[in-house]
């Protein structure tokens, strides 16, 4: 009996002094801090972390959320499926700084936020809950379950849900596309690849809250949000602790996907202006296109209804990497070639048609890097029409 309760005491002591560690002093701030973009796609939208400071204590530590689990197993394929955990990272503050000041060279604002003491303890008892190793890891979402989503959704939980988030006197209503295309060249194959990977449904307005997926709107609606009732500031200062060093960015024209395209598209155009003149058909390139455009629809179909990916569904991509190429280029190495043939042919024709009429009217933006291409995908499939009927007439 004695044992128990010598146990029980000492667990009593253990965990007293465990709180007592966790407990801020009066002196303590917590403020956010937003990273600026880097110069890859990977960080072209910035980033967001805690910062939470005690004098009293010695601690000046950060918390992120969004850092790569690389120990989990299957690591690509989850990556993959959309099916990956991140985890929440922490870091003392003069690494953190070190690292993004100094070896990436990217912006650091700061923003100290108005909290009460009971109010900086519950942000900060929740964040070291969420650093346990139980708890670290978060099903990710690059729109609604991010670095910065997670800074409004913790402080919102903080201020017992107080905060009224005003809108910015920079901000300017638009789709969830828009907003990633901002913090990007628009003739980058990085901005290509989003507009190939991504549906219809990132065409959608996004409401003010939305915003806040971006790091850089984090910063901006913080900036102008109040608290509820008191109607004080939420930010009750704000600094720069690190300006980015001017980099110049080369933008070789000869390697963007706007030339690039512009290139082969001439290429098609050509072979079928040839073609034309010898009542021919450059079967190699058919076969090519046929291919090529098959294969990216089937990723495109992958990706929409076999990942966990929210912004992948609905792409309207498919109206030009039209899966079923792959199945039809078959058709091709045939003597003669089948009446369905040509209807469908015809069929791939009006899909075009669709995608610049969705393209008109905003169902979905495509990438500007395939005007070229698919205006040469579109002459070239109407020369084949053409071709094939002039065949089997003439059998």
């Amino acid at each position: 009996m004695r044992i128990k309760l010598l146990l029980l005491f000492l667990s009593f002591l253990a965990n007293s002094a465990v709180a007592q560690q966790n407990q801020l002093s009066p002196q303590s701030e917590i403020s956010v801090l937003t990273i600026g973009p880097g110069t890859s796609l990977n960080d072209a939208f910035g980033h967001n972390a805690f910062r939470i400071t005690d004098p009293s204590f010695g601690i000046d530590i950060t918390y992120g959320y969004g850092e790569y689990d690389f120990d989990a197993p299957n690591f690509y394929l989850k990556f993959a499926q959309g099916k990956l955990n991140y985890l929440i990272s922490k870091i003392e503050f003069d690494r953190f700084y070190q690292v993004y000041s100094y070896y990436y060279n990217r912006t650091i604002k700061e923003q100290i936020l108005n909290l009460s003491q009971s109010e900086k303890q519950t942000l900060y008892n929740y964040l070291i809950k969420n650093y346990k190793p139980e708890n670290r890891r978060y099903l990710y979402d690059f729109f609604f379950d991010n670095c910065a989503t997670k800074i409004k959704d913790v402080t919102i939980l903080a201020v017992n849900n107080s905060i009224k988030f005003n809108k910015p006197k920079t901000y300017k209503e638009a789709s969830f596309r828009t907003l990633i295309q901002n913090n990007l060249n628009r003739n980058t194959w990085g901005s290509l690849g989003i507009d190939v990977a991504l549906g219809s449904v990132i065409d959608k307005k996004a409401t003010a809250k939305d915003h806040m997926f971006l790091p850089e709107n984090i910063y901006n609606f913080f900036e102008s949000a109040t608290i509820k009732n008191s109607n004080k500031p939420l930010v009750k200062q704000s600094r720069v602790l690190y300006k980015q060093n001017e980099i110049v960015q080369s933008n070789n024209v000869l390697t963007s996907p706007l030339f690039i395209f512009g290139i082969i598209g001439l290429i098609i155009l050509f072979i079928t202006y040839k073609d034309y003149q010898h009542h021919k058909q450059s079967m190699w390139l058919d076969i090519s296109l046929f291919t090529i455009t098959g294969i990216l629809g089937v990723i495109i179909l992958l990706l929409w209804f076999a990942t966990d990916h929210k912004g992948t569904h609905q792409n309207y991509n498919l109206l030009w990497a039209f899966a079923l190429n792959i199945f039809i280029v078959i058709q091709f190495f045939k003597n003669k070639v089948k009446t369905w043939f040509i209807k469908y042919l015809k069929f791939l024709i009006i899909l075009l048609c669709l995608l610049t009429f969705h393209w008109i009217v905003g169902v979905q933006v495509f990438a500007i890097g395939l005007i070229p291409f698919l205006a040469a995908l579109f002459i070239r499939y109407l020369y084949l029409v053409y071709y094939y009927n002039k065949v089997t007439t003439a059998l």
